[in-house]
């Protein structure tokens, strides 16, 4: 009968294992989860952090140089001063579009 105790603990351990890995939000599963968030949690932290010292140097530029305020308003927003004409350039390719007449099918 000693074999029988020893199969029953077994049985209770591996039970126990299972639900603790598997089962709930503190599950072994659940850890390689939040590992795994947490890492790309990281790496946005990092984009954003660059994107902010960006942004505070071309702040700091803005406010200590009123010329790189005038281009910026020139190049972004198409500002102009009165006596000038601006032209805007486009990368498009410009391809004129074909329509089909409005009684006729295309097969």
């Amino acid at each position: 009968m000693p074999h029988f105790h020893s199969v029953k603990y077994i049985l209770a351990l591996a039970v126990a294992v299972a639900v603790i890995g598997f089962g709930g939000s503190s599950s072994v599963w659940a850890h390689f989860a939040y590992l795994n968030r947490i890492s790309e949690l990281h790496e946005e932290i990092d984009h954003y952090d660059s994107e902010y010292r960006r942004d505070q140097a071309q702040i700091r530029q803005l406010t200590n140089n009123p010329k790189s305020m005038e281009r910026i308003a020139r190049e972004q927003y198409f500002m102009k001063k009165a006596d000038e004409d601006i032209f805007v350039l486009s990368d498009d390719e410009g391809k004129p579009k074909t329509k089909a007449p409005a009684d006729e099918t295309i097969e």
